[in-house]
């Protein structure tokens, strides 16, 4: 080995020149010198032989080192030899030793130099990875862990600080336990909690003792208890009833009581109020906050909110339609009398406003006109709820948005729905493509029914104008009023439940509707069915007659779930969306070889479900266009699977696959030629792809973002002649790209945000792709794409920071 060879040739070359210096006189001030210089460098030679064996190393850079002592070594035996008589050779050996003496000196002041800032780089590049990875890990730990954490209040409030100080001067009272916020739907309630959170004071008294947990319409003790452990960072307890949940909440708060403590009780209905007795224990420093559209008095000290005042509701409504304070278009007292009807409802405000923002003056006549019939002040959540209606009438057709907004309730409440969800329905249902689809999305987000949460910071209008943008990175949340407003809707079409386009059904233990059992066999004719269990579901179903559903939702929670039966009646469904909402992260799906005859279904989303393997199930699901998996246990699925895979899914147009456990990528899914678009992304465990991902010659998108153990890609890849956008962001682990890249002549996107082990060089080959336009990369990436650009004239390359937060999840 080098390490063992440098020493050995050191020692020699030393006592070389010891014993030279002894014998040729003539020579002895250059070998002491010489001599010297051997001995100052042996503890750095030592010292690297050291860092080699610990590192692997090879020891190559010391090569050159060696020669030079090999060849020294022969130079001082020569001059060891030479009499006092032969001085005409003096000066050339002279001249060969001081030479040696210099190499020796410039190898470790300047070769060394080198290579140790070679050495530094490398190391920097490292740690960078190791950095992105560890806060990977800490920001999944964090959110397993913060699934009770209080959410930031909204950017713009009025009125809230004067109540934030009210609520700090009553409710850290010693003698003070419990307090209620309430007033009516919509009034700021929750927010006024989110803002009382974050509030320094608070903060710095409870620190990271500050819980807050949403209740739901049939809030379940076991999961919010079990929630509570996990966001501890505690073993989770699996209560066996309400009781053994009950006696684990107490121990719980007692282990946690020890430091002063807010739990924020989010949303409290009446039929849940005895719920909140669990959580009241006398601990000190201990304060619950209960946020309730009821007047909950036996806990002694309630805090109402308001109707806003004149002043604060021109505030809002104006920030909300982004209204300018004086404004050529629309009158002054047209604002006035749209803020009046809508009687200080913060909810209403803001829901009206995003509607009117950017219309035409007369649709602010009309507006103001309509509001004018109503009653100055709302009496009741059905006042309310009638109002916020209005919010839709300016859209063209109205009718669009307002089902659009009726999809929502297909979901639960309380929870993120994939926009990825929403447009694989309206794309079916309505004929439309992803883009116009998302479209509807934001025409929902202006008028304040819902929020878009992005999974990275990202462009959003050149995404989707060019129809690139990874749909599975959105997620919209919506206001629980507004998921009262669409059952509000449901209740005021009279239209009776066998007929109705969109059913759905909400199923409590196992007591199915009443409707559902009185038949032995019910038609429905609903086009969309949304069906939500809880987890003491057995999944007994009754028999539907369900001939037109096109769309299902199965909304699940529990260990295990089977697909009902009935869905073979379904010959018209075209999308089968299956969610588990439960505390387990995969629940067991069975039943999937159910889906054999349904040979209209085109798009299936599995999120956080078990998949048995597709082989031996025997599924066929000969013309499915789009499959996609989030947080799914896929090791089964295609477990042993090989060519197989493309006779079960042969028309398959587009595979995602998201947040799974997927070690490798089956070689059978490479011959899916059907096959445009794969996305692949935070997959930590892929470490390689199958050389048999060339076949896929149609493809056009290959995403592989997030895995970060991915090393390198097969040179087959560059057989993709058709790929048209490579995003293979945050792969901290690749080393390297095809070296043959640029024979991807019809590239057009490239994304290579944070790929730390890429920063030494590019292909050559790289600015053969001239149909390249668009790179996103880091500033580190950025600077390698500059020389191309003299080539490549048309290429924009897009600079931007580094996001490794999970905080969507």
């Amino acid at each position: 080995m080098a390490e063992v060879l440098i020493e050995r040739v050191l020692d020699e070359l030393l006592s070389k020149v010891f014993e030279a210096k002894a014998r040729a006189i003539q020579f002895r001030p250059t070998l002491e010198r010489l001599a010297a210089t051997l001995e100052s460098i042996k503890p750095v030679i030592e010292q690297i032989n050291l860092y080699n064996r610990q590192l692997d190393r090879s020891g190559q850079e010391i090569d050159k080192l060696i020669k030079d002592m090999k060849n020294g070594e022969k130079l001082v035996l020569k001059c060891s030899k030479i009499q006092w008589w032969e001085c005409c050779y003096k000066p050339q050996y002279q001249e060969q030793l001081e030479d040696l003496d210099q190499s020796l000196v410039r190898f470790f002041q300047v070769d060394m130099q080198v290579q140790t800032a070679r050495d530094a780089m490398e190391t920097l590049i490292e740690v960078r990875g190791i950095r992105v990875e560890m806060k990977k890990l800490n920001a999944v730990a964090r959110n397993e862990r913060g699934q009770c954490s209080a959410p930031e209040p909204p950017a713009f409030t009025v009125g809230l600080d004067v109540h934030v100080g009210e609520l700090k001067l009553r409710l850290l009272r010693d003698d003070v336990s419990v307090m209620v916020i309430t007033g009516l739907a919509g009034s700021g309630k929750t927010a006024l909690a989110k803002k009382f959170c974050w509030d320094v004071d608070v903060r710095g008294k409870f620190k990271d003792n500050i819980f807050f947990v949403k209740f739901s319409e049939t809030p379940n003790l076991n999961l919010i208890v079990r929630k509570l452990y996990q966001h501890n960072g505690r073993p989770v307890p699996e209560p066996q009833n309400d009781e053994d949940a009950i006696d684990q909440l107490k121990l719980l708060l007692k282990q946690i009581g020890e430091n002063p403590t807010l739990l924020v009780l989010d949303d409290v209905g009446d039929r849940s109020e005895s719920l909140v007795d669990n959580f009241v224990m006398q601990l000190r420093d201990y304060k619950i906050l209960v946020t309730s559209r009821f007047a909950i008095r036996r806990f002694g000290t309630l805090h109402s909110l308001k109707p806003l005042g004149n002043e604060d509701a021109m505030k809002l409504f104006r920030h909300s339609a982004e209204l300018k304070e004086s404004s050529l278009d629309i009158p002054d007292h047209i604002v006035r009398e749209i803020v009046r009807g809508c009687s200080g409802s913060p909810m209403v405000l803001n829901a009206i406003g995003r509607s009117l923002c950017g219309q035409h003056s007369a649709v602010w006549q009309s507006r103001a006109k309509e509001l004018s019939k109503g009653r100055p002040i709302f009496e009741s959540n059905e006042d309310l709820l009638d109002s916020l209606l209005k919010s839709f009438d300016v859209s063209v057709p109205k009718s669009v948005i307002k089902e659009r907004f009726m999809d929502l309730g297909l979901f639960p409440e309380d929870q993120k729905i994939p926009a990825a969800s929403l447009v694989d329905m309206w794309v079916e249902l309505h004929g439309e493509d992803d883009v116009n689809a998302m479209e509807k999305i934001y025409e929902l987000a202006t008028r304040n029914v819902l929020d878009i949460v992005i999974r990275r910071s990202l462009l959003l209008s050149r995404k989707f104008a060019s129809g690139t943008g990874n749909l599975n990175s959105y997620f919209v949340m919506r206001h629980d009023l507004f998921q009262e407003l669409a059952i509000h809707q449901r209740k005021i079409s009279q239209e009776p439940l066998e007929k109705r386009k969109r059913l759905i059904i909400n199923i409590t233990g196992n007591d199915l509707p009443q409707w559902w059992t009185e038949q032995k066999e019910h038609h429905i004719a609903a086009h969309v069915l949304s069906i939500s269990t809880d987890e003491l579901f057995s999944s007994n179903w009754c028999n539907l007659i369900p001939t037109e559903v096109e769309v299902l939702v199965l909304n699940l929670r529990g260990k295990k779930y089977t697909i009902p039966k009935f869905i073979e009646k379904m010959g018209k469904l075209k999308v089968m969306l299956i969610t588990n909402y439960g505390f387990h992260p995969a629940a067991e799906l069975e039943g999937l070889e159910l889906l054999n005859l349904l040979y209209d279904l085109k798009r299936i989303r599995l999120e956080r479900v078990s998949i048995p393997s597709l082989i031996e199930k025997r599924v066929q699901l000969k013309n499915l266009q789009k499959l996609s998996l989030f947080m799914c246990n896929v090791n089964e699925a295609f477990k042993n699977c090989s060519i197989q895979v493309s006779d079960m899914m042969p028309n398959l147009v587009e595979l995602n696959i998201d947040y799974c456990n997927m070690v490798e990528l089956p070689v059978g899914l490479c011959g899916i030629v059907f096959l445009k678009k794969l996305s692949i992304t935070s997959c930590h465990k892929l470490s390689a792809l199958p050389d048999e991902i060339g076949k896929l010659a149609n493809l056009e998108l290959l995403r592989l973002s997030s895995c970060s153990d991915l090393a390198e890609f097969p040179d087959s890849v560059t057989n993709l002649q058709k790929l048209k956008l490579l995003d293979i962001s945050y792969c901290v682990s690749l080393i390297k790209l095809p070296d043959h890249m640029g024979e991807l002549l019809n590239l057009e996107e490239l994304h290579i945000t944070c790929c730390s082990r890429l920063c030494d060089k590019l292909p050559p080959t790289i600015i053969n792709l001239t149909g390249l336009r668009v790179v996103v990369c880091d500033e580190e990436m950025a600077t390698l794409w500059e020389p191309c650009k003299t080539v490549l004239t048309d290429l924009h390359v897009e600079v931007t920071q580094a996001d490794i937060g999970l905080e969507w999840l």
